[in-house]
């Protein structure tokens, strides 16, 4: 079993308006400082096997075909 950790995150110049809502609550909640917020999303996928090569194909193929919008996402796989 190979386990990976996949993030994927907006790309840059792509508006974020979940990031900026929690921005604007982190300084409601009286951190001071915090700028820059982006929203992203985890997923935590097990592959069958112990070719890591192919696993890291497959988990590619996923987010190309679906975990990941690439017209504006990016997305990093961390085999773990």
């Amino acid at each position: 079993m190979i386990k990976a950790r996949i993030v994927v995150t907006l790309k840059n110049g792509v508006l974020d308006p979940q990031g900026r809502a929690i921005e604007g609550a982190l300084s409601t909640l009286g951190f001071e400082g915090v700028g820059g917020v982006r929203q992203g999303k985890v997923f935590d996928v097990e592959v069958a096997g112990d070719d890591r090569a192919a696993a890291e194909a497959d988990l590619r193929a996923m987010c190309e075909k679906l975990l990941a919008n690439t017209v504006i996402e990016n997305y990093a796989i961390s085999l773990i």
